[in-house]
């Protein structure tokens, strides 16, 4: 594992990468409000390991990479896919397999609309369609909006309360029919309270998720091989959504995983890995 940080358009980007610079390069992409740290070392190394330079990084608001003051955000969806442009020049990559997970789907999804020549393919995790369901997909549990309604009042300062903060979020995120590792992600969360800048700047993702209304309806536009990964429990992006994706693009393979929520359940992670590695052996277009 090797951590760099990329300066680009006046901003510093913190990556870490994994493997050989030779093997087919291959670039994750979190969600909101998360940094690269919540892809899952283990899952990581296996895909380094099979033959793929793993890139990860940290998005703007989250981790050692630029921040704002809350509620000051300098970006929309567009410049958070900027940056995953920015990652691969600065690895020097004319082009990658791009693996996204909820909002790092989104932001995947928009690299292979507006540069497709930089993408080889795309794996969507968790993310979401960009375009008419044809009905109203079912709406966030009331037990989610309920804790990050308590945002307001979260201490910052009080590693304690964040923790429980963030173990919580997780445990709600997760599809509830397998055991949480509660111990894990308060060990993941813990890292990120101590490495952040300004950990709060992650909230400012609740707003840039409302962006990007000029991609919606473009999804048949994909032209990279597409292959939709989707928990079947997801309480945040519906499944309907995987199968929209699916459904949309030619081609498109899709992978429920059964027991899954808005995770990566480590249950999970032999399905990922062999889906993620069968897709990326691909050869290029």
């Amino acid at each position: 594992m090797t951590e760099r940080m990329l300066e680009t358009r006046g901003i510093r980007l913190c990556t870490e990468s994994f493997g050989s610079p030779g093997d087919p390069p291959l670039v994750l992409v979190m969600g909101a409000t998360a940094t690269m740290k919540w892809w899952p070392d283990p899952l990581v190394s296996r895909l380094a390991s099979a033959g793929r330079y793993v890139i990860r990084y940290d998005h703007r608001d989250t981790g050692r990479s630029t921040t704002y003051p809350l509620g000051t955000r300098g970006y929309d969806v567009d410049g958070l896919a900027d940056d995953l442009v920015a990652v691969l020049d600065g690895y020097g990559l004319a082009s990658a397999h791009l693996v996204g997970m909820s909002l790092g789907g989104m932001l995947s999804q928009i690299v292979a609309l507006k540069a497709p020549e930089r993408v080889l393919s795309l794996t969507l995790i968790a993310s979401e369609f960009l375009g008419d369901l044809g009905f109203a997909p079912p709406p966030l549990s009331p037990a989610l909006l309920a804790h990050f309604a308590t945002v307001a009042t979260l201490d910052w300062s009080n590693e304690a309360a964040v923790l429980d903060f963030m173990v919580e979020a997780g445990r709600l995120n997760s599809g509830g029919r397998r055991p949480y590792d509660a111990a894990t992600a308060r060990r993941v969360a813990a890292g990120e309270f101590r490495r952040a800048h300004n950990l709060q700047s992650m909230m400012n993702h609740a707003t840039v998720l409302a962006g990007g209304a000029q991609w919606y309806g473009r999804t048949q536009e994909l032209r990279a091989p597409l292959l939709v990964i989707h928990g079947a429990l997801d309480p945040v992006v519906p499944h309907v959504h995987g199968a929209a994706l699916a459904r949309t693009v030619p081609g498109a393979r899709l992978v429920t995983l059964e027991d899954a929520g808005h995770e990566l359940h480590e249950a999970d992670w032999p399905t990922l890995v062999e889906s993620i590695l069968a897709h990326t052996a691909t050869p290029a277009r």
